[in-house]
């Protein structure tokens, strides 16, 4: 089988080295005789997906260029929530990649508690999504209630006066420059009502 391993630390400062995890995931994979492709390793935040080699590392995972990911733990592959972290999870699994942890054998694609890590993960990521609504329904509440305005603020610019710059031959762009507003609060503006 053929093989990717991810390693991750947030910085390369602190005394933080990706080189403890790698040395036990080469013995690991040396072990199941499993070739290894590649490996990712990212110094940064696992609290955003934008790291370059994990970037890389779907990149490959797309083409199939290697048959499961193995990682050190979940939180070096993602910090990013639950959600996010199933969806990548999901994402490897679409490709027809497996996965697998090396210090949590229940996250292995491959194994029997698959299909129940799955679901467990799946019950998680749906309580942080209604969570993180009745997080922002409250927000949105507060805001209301000590007298803020939610929305697109109100523009202080007449739709005739849009029509009268438009019609001198002035760009949305220009017409927004002129008033200080957006070209696409100026193609808004500029739309003909209905009558």
């Amino acid at each position: 089988m053929k093989i990717a391993i991810y390693a991750r630390v947030s910085t390369r400062d602190k005394g933080q080295d990706t080189e403890n995890q790698l040395v036990q995931l080469r013995e690991f994979a040396a072990k199941q005789g499993w070739t290894v492709f590649r490996e990712y390793v990212d110094h940064e935040s696992g609290g955003k997906s934008d790291r370059a080699q994990f970037q890389r590392m779907f990149e490959d995972a797309s083409k199939r260029h290697f048959d499961l990911l193995l990682f050190w733990s979940l939180d070096r592959l993602s910090r990013e929530g639950v959600l996010p972290t199933l969806k990548h999870l999901e994402r490897l699994t679409a490709y027809g990649v497996a996965w697998r942890s090396f210090t949590e054998q229940y996250f292995d694609s491959c194994g029997p508690f698959r299909d129940a890590v799955i679901a467990i993960l799946a019950a998680l990521a749906r309580q942080e999504k209604i969570r993180i609504s009745e997080r922002t329904i409250a927000g949105l509440r507060v805001a209301r209630s000590k007298g803020r305005r939610i929305g697109r603020p109100k523009l202080n610019v007449q739709s005739a006066e849009v029509t009268r710059l438009k019609a001198s031959g002035l760009s949305l762009r220009a017409i927004g420059r002129e008033l200080g507003i957006s070209s696409t609060s100026v193609r808004r503006l500029a739309r003909p009502t209905a009558a």
